[in-house]
């Protein structure tokens, strides 16, 4: 505030006005903040299986469940993250409430990438599931990467003119998901389960240490959804209290269902196959490989639809976050107004809807071409995600220890004192361990190295150019008399 200055009449109604306005309608509960985290995180199996597999082989329930450990950890720092702050952005929110607007748009920034990957990778894996019903689908990558490019153009096209998939979509699709996913691990215990063949799958196909721990940082792309709901609090009905209920709700309704489909399929396949034949389709590869024939014909043609379909929706949805995003960090002055600008007929965020598109297109290139775009795809998502996740978990331990007094809604146990503040294990755990594997990605995978750090230092300094332009400073944004940060 500045010295002499005196509110004026009127001051009181003009304010709420201001704020009132970038608001959204908060009208979500539970089930629809469940079941739009799950469609995103339950679609993930019908190709992380498949990516991760191809690195970790015989590892692959190994890396799938120690990144399950992981996300636990994250998922909990989200819950007391979004509890704090129930606003669109995420992670880069954390980091702008933690440290500062440099940290909030590097967030931000790295979740994009994330984001654009998942749009990526969604619409890639489309075609190989459908190959069930025409095979050129899948065998042929020439059209399979057409096809998945025209869904992504397809998709670009209906959230510029404004069509939205509803709550009930998302709660219908994702009860139809998990009821699926739990008939198939039922299923393959009964028939198909072996443990000592699958021991002897295991050890015989041990990957290299360094295999391992990549295929634990690709394992990561599993468990996507935990963004999906932080974007939504601010939509959500008491988002203080229902935003960690479902985080919790999905944490235990994913690690139960991945874990029984992670070991199913090494008992139905060799490593070898899934890391191969089935790499794109793996949980197709389940069902073709159920000994009655009966079961796998009907189970066949039920996954290939619920899995196009599963993975359109996740494909939107990454669409639909990157304008959510995009959105909240223009409000917050963290980007130029153009990328969250609405479209004046449609009313929607029309220009970051299709570039973010353009270059999720651009990444779906070397599917032409390229035999390794499946796993280069994967670990470009792991080098956005993790760096997200290590952002968000940097910012509560900066909040526990500047911040003491702010109310928590949702406050994590298990902490120790340090300096006379309460810091979470879990969450000291969780970005150690994410900062660990974010490292070895950046040292032995060349790909996202470059492709992900251009991605960043073109951010970094858009984003310095925008702010000396806009004549703000780098790391915050001064305030107005009278006026809290918005």
């Amino acid at each position: 505030m500045e010295d002499g200055w005196q509110p004026k009449p009127g001051d009181k109604i003009v304010r709420p006005r201001r704020i009132r306005r970038y608001r959204l309608r908060r009208v979500l509960g539970i089930p629809a903040l469940f079941s739009a985290g799950y469609g995103n995180v339950g679609s993930s199996i019908y190709y992380a299986l498949g990516i991760v597999a191809v690195i970790a082989m015989g590892a692959t329930p190994i890396a799938l469940g120690i990144a399950g450990i992981l996300f636990i950890f994250t998922a909990l720092t989200y819950a007391e993250g979004t509890a704090m702050f129930p606003e669109a952005g995420g992670s880069a929110s954390f980091a702008r409430h933690g440290f500062n607007d440099v940290a909030g748009f590097t967030a931000g920034w790295a979740l994009m990438l994330s984001y654009i990957v998942t749009i990526s990778i969604s619409a890639f894996t489309i075609p190989p599931y459908l190959g069930f019903f025409w095979e050129p689908f899948k065998a042929d990558p020439i059209l399979g990467t057409l096809t998945s490019m025209g869904i992504v153009i397809f998709l670009m096209t209906i959230n510029v003119i404004g069509i939205k998939e509803t709550s009930l979509v998302n709660i219908g699709a994702a009860i139809l998901d998990i009821t699926t996913q739990v008939a198939l691990v039922v299923i393959g215990f009964i028939l198909l389960f072996n443990p000592p063949l699958l021991i002897s799958r295991i050890i015989e196909n041990w990957p290299s240490t360094e295999n391992l721990v990549f295929g634990i940082a690709l394992a990561s792309i599993a468990y996507t959804g935990i963004e999906t709901m932080s974007q939504m609090a601010e939509e959500t009905r008491q988002p203080e209290k229902r935003v960690p209920r479902a985080l919790i709700m999905m944490i235990v309704a994913v690690l139960v269902i991945f874990a029984g489909i992670s070991l199913v399929s090494l008992s139905a396949m060799t490593p070898q196959e899934l890391a191969t034949d089935w790499a794109r389709d793996p949980v197709a590869g389940i069902a073709a490989n159920l000994p009655i024939a009966l079961i796998s014909d009907v189970l066949k043609p039920l996954i290939a639809l619920l899995a196009g379909t599963i993975l359109l929706i996740a494909t939107n949805a990454g669409l639909i976050g990157i304008s959510r995003l995009a959105f909240s960090m223009g409000v917050h002055k963290l980007e130029p107004a153009i990328l969250s600008r609405v479209h004046h007929k449609f009313k929607t965020p029309y220009v970051s809807i299709i570039l973010f598109s353009l270059i999720a297109l651009l990444i779906l290139t070397p599917g032409f071409f390229a035999a390794d775009t499946f796993k280069n795809m994967g670990a470009l998502y792991a080098f956005g995600s993790l760096l997200a996740f290590m952002f968000a978990h940097a910012s509560i331990i900066s909040l526990r220890a500047k911040k003491p007094e702010l109310e928590r809604p949702f406050k994590l146990g298990w902490n120790i004192r340090i300096r006379g503040r309460e810091i979470p294990i879990s969450t000291i755990i969780g970005l150690l361990a994410t900062t660990t594997i974010w490292i070895i990605i950046l040292i032995t995978q060349p790909y996202s190295r470059w492709v992900g750090m251009g991605w960043m230092v073109i951010g970094l300094i858009g984003y310095s150019i925008y702010r000396w332009k806009a004549h703000l400073p780098l790391t915050h944004i001064p305030k107005k008399p009278g006026e809290g940060r918005l």
